[in-house]
C-alpha cells in the first residue's frame, strides 16, 4: 500500500512538474483562465465533499431511526407473546383447578350419596333384625344379614374401582403438571436463547458498522490527504504568481479543514454514545424481562406447589375415610361369616323339617280337596284373600306378622340388589308407576308375574318381568306360612330413580 502510495505521488509530482513547465510555456490569459479552472474545480470538489458528509449523516440518522424502530417492534412483539403464553398457561391452570374441583365436587356427592344408601340400608336392615329377634326368627336374621353382606361387598368393591380410578386421575394429573412445567422451561430456554441471539446479532451489526464507518472515515481521510496533496501543489504552483493570494487559501483550507475534521470527530462520538446507550437499554430490557420470567415461574411454581398440596391432603383424607370403611366392612364381613356359619346349621335343620311338613301337608291337601269336592257349589272367597293354599297380599298390613316380615325381605332383596341396571334407558321414557302381582311358591321360586296396571312403555313392563325371574330363587317360606300356604301372591307399586322402589 506504502508502495502504491509513493509511485502514486511521483506520478502526480511528474505531472505537476509536467504542468509547471506547460504553464511557463502559456501566456498570462491562459495561465489566469487555468487557474480560475482549477480554483472552481476546487470549490466543486469541496461541495461535492459537504454533500456526500450531509448524505452520509442523513443515511446514518436514518439508519439509526430504522434500528431503533425494528428494536421497540421487537421488543412490543416480545411483550405481546409473552403476554399471550402467560395468559394461555394462566387459562390451562384454571382449567385444571375446575377440573380438580369438579372432580372433587362429583366425588364427595357419589361418597355422600353412597353414605346415605347405606345409612337407608343401614337402618332398614336394623329394623329388619329387631322384628325378627322378636319373633325369635334366627335363621331368617342370618339370611339378611347375608344378603347385607353381598350388597356391601359389592359396594366396597366398587368404592374400591372408585379409588383406582381417582388414583388414575391424580396420577395423569401429576403428568400433565410435569410436562406443563418442562414446556414452560424448554419455552423459558428458547426466548433467553432467542434473545441471547438478537443480542448477538445486533452486537455483530453495531461492530460492523463501526468498521464500517472507520474504513469509510480512513477513506475519507485518505482521499482529503491526497486532496490536500494535490491542492498544495497547485497552491504552490500558483504561489510564485499571486503568494498573497495562496497563503489566504491556504489559511481558508485549513480552517475548512480543521472544521471538517471536528464535525467528523463530533459525529463519530455521537455515534459511539448512541450506540453505548443502546447497549445499555438493550441490556436493561433483557434484565428486566428475565426479573419478570422469573416471577412469573415462581408464582406458577408456587401455585402448582399449593394447589398439589390440597390435592395430596384431599387424597390423604379420602384414604384416611376409605380406610376406616374398608376396616368397618371388614369386621361386619367377619360377624356375617359366623352368622352365615350358623344360618347354614339352622338351614339344614329347617329344611329337613320342612321334608316332614310337606309329606304332612301332601296329606292334608288330600283330604281338602276330598272334603271340597262337596261344597263346590258354596260361596267363592273374597278375593283379598285367598283359597286354602294360595293367599294374596295386596297392602302392606296383615293379620299374620309372618306374612308381612317373608314380604318385606322379598322386597329387599329387589331393592338392594342393583337391579335398576336391569330396567336400563326404559325407565327413563315418560311412565306412569305400573302394578305388579309376583305369585312367589313356597320353595322361593316364581309362579307367575302379572301386570295389574301398565306403565305405558312395553320395554318397561318386560322389564319388571326380567327384574324378578332375575332374583329367583328367593327365601322358601317359613315354617308356619308353609303349614298353611303354598303360593303367596304380593303385589306392590313400583317406581324408578336411583334405584327400584316398591310401595
Amino acid at each position: 500500500m506504502l508502495e502504491e502510495q509513493r509511485q502514486a505521488k511521483r506520478q502526480e509530482a511528474t505531472r505537476q512538474q509536467a504542468a509547471r513547465q506547460e504553464a511557463e510555456r502559456m501566456p498570462s490569459a491562459r495561465l489566469e483562465a487555468e487557474r480560475q479552472r482549477a480554483a472552481r474545480q476546487a470549490a466543486d470538489v469541496q461541495e461535492a465533499a459537504r454533500q456526500a458528509t450531509a448524505r452520509e449523516r442523513a443515511a446514518q440518522e436514518e439508519i439509526a431511526r430504522a434500528e431503533a424502530a425494528r428494536r421497540e417492534a421487537a421488543r412490543r412483539e416480545t411483550e405481546r407473546q409473552e403476554a399471550a403464553r402467560i395468559e394461555a398457561e394462566r387459562q390451562v391452570v384454571a382449567r385444571q383447578a375446575a377440573d380438580v374441583q369438579e372432580f372433587a365436587r362429583q366425588a364427595a356427592a357419589r361418597q355422600e350419596a353412597a353414605q346415605a344408601a347405606v345409612a337407608r340400608q343401614a337402618a332398614e336392615l336394623q329394623e329388619a333384625a329387631r322384628q325378627m329377634a322378636a319373633r325369635q326368627e334366627s335363621a331368617r336374621i342370618a339370611a339378611d344379614r347375608l344378603e347385607a353382606a353381598r350388597v356391601e361387598t359389592a359396594r366396597v368393591e366398587a368404592a374400591r374401582i372408585e379409588a383406582a380410578r381417582v388414583e388414575a386421575a391424580r396420577a395423569e394429573a401429576a403428568d400433565l403438571e410435569a410436562a406443563r412445567a418442562e414446556a414452560a422451561r424448554v419455552e423459558v430456554a428458547k426466548l433467553e436463547a432467542a434473545q441471547a441471539e438478537a443480542a448477538r446479532i445486533e452486537a455483530a451489526k453495531l461492530e460492523a458498522a463501526r468498521a464500517e464507518a472507520a474504513r469509510i472515515e480512513g477513506a475519507k481521510i485518505e482521499a482529503a490527504q491526497a486532496e490536500a496533496a494535490r491542492a498544495e501543489a497547485a497552491k504552490l504552483e500558483a504561489a510564485r504568481a499571486e503568494a498573497a493570494r495562496i497563503e489566504a487559501a491556504k489559511i481558508e483550507a485549513a480552517r475548512t479543514e480543521a472544521a471538517r475534521l471536528e464535525a467528523a470527530k463530533i459525529e463519530a462520538a455521537q455515534t459511539e454514545a448512541a450506540r453505548v446507550e443502546a447497549a445499555k437499554i438493550e441490556a436493561a430490557q433483557t434484565e428486566a424481562a428475565r426479573v419478570e420470567a422469573a416471577k412469573i415461574e415462581a408464582a406458577k411454581t408456587e401455585a402448582a406447589r399449593v394447589e398439589a398440596a390440597k390435592i395430596e391432603a384431599a387424597q390423604a383424607e379420602a384414604a384416611r375415610v376409605e380406610a376406616a370403611k374398608l376396616e368397618a366392612a371388614r369386621a361386619e364381613a367377619a360377624k356375617l361369616e359366623a352368622a352365615q356359619v350358623e344360618a347354614q346349621a339352622a338351614t339344614a335343620k329347617r329344611e329337613a323339617t320342612l321334608r316332614a311338613i310337606g309329606r304332612q301337608l301332601n296329606e292334608e291337601a288330600d283330604r281338602r280337596d276330598a272334603a271340597s269336592a262337596g261344597a263346590r257349589n258354596s260361596p267363592a272367597l273374597l278375593p283379598s284373600w285367598t283359597s286354602a293354599r294360595r293367599y294374596r297380599l295386596f297392602g302392606r298390613t296383615d293379620p299374620n306378622a309372618e306374612i308381612i316380615l317373608y314380604a318385606e325381605a322379598w322386597e329387599r332383596k329387589i331393592q338392594l340388589n342393583l337391579t335398576i341396571d336391569t330396567v336400563g334407558a326404559a325407565a327413563k321414557q315418560p311412565h306412569t308407576d305400573p302394578l305388579v302381582t309376583v305369585a312367589i311358591r313356597s320353595d322361593g321360586s316364581v309362579e307367575s308375574v302379572t301386570i295389574v296396571q301398565s306403565s305405558g312403555v312395553a320395554a318397561l313392563d318386560e322389564a319388571i318381568r326380567r327384574v324378578v325371574r332375575s332374583q329367583a330363587p328367593y327365601q322358601s317360606f317359613p315354617t308356619g306360612l308353609t303349614r298353611d300356604f303354598d303360593v303367596l301372591e304380593i303385589r306392590r307399586t313400583w317406581y324408578f330413580d336411583v334405584a327400584i322402589r316398591l310401595y
